[in-house]
């Protein structure tokens, strides 16, 4: 049983960090797609980071994080993660198609900005259907 299991999103971490181990280049690609996204990213994604840090920083993110550790798409595994742990909600986004989650990022939903390379990735690869 894992530290995170607990967690509402508990099978979406789990999915994310099988997922970023076996397809790390899916990850780094989807990290850079999206050039209307980029627009506000930057700025957006740090502060959906410390609003996630805020309401989840714990035993279970650090767990998580771990397990995830020694891939090469560490940013967005890291987001993802991260997401997942602090909102209940997050887990839904990854019912949805990547262009969907990406208006939302670009609305400033945080934990679509958070997700969004996640989901792009694994729709990509077909692990989301």
């Amino acid at each position: 049983m894992s530290t995170w299991s607990h967690l509402a999103n508990a099978k979406h971490i789990d999915r994310i960090i099988a997922y970023v181990k076996a397809n790390p280049t899916a990850w780094e690609a989807a990290w850079y797609q999206g050039a209307a996204l980029h627009a506000v990213y930057d700025a957006a994604r740090d502060a959906a980071r410390d609003a996630a840090y805020d309401a989840a920083y714990d035993a279970a993110w650090d767990a998580a994080w771990d397990a995830a550790i020694g891939s090469s798409a560490w940013e967005a595994t890291r987001s993802a993660i991260l997401a997942l742990v602090a909102w209940d909600r997050t887990g839904g986004l990854m019912d949805l198609p990547a262009e969907q989650v990406k208006v939302l990022a670009i609305l400033g939903d945080q934990a679509a900005i958070l997700m969004y390379p996640a989901i792009v990735a694994m729709e990509t690869t077909q692990e989301l259907a």
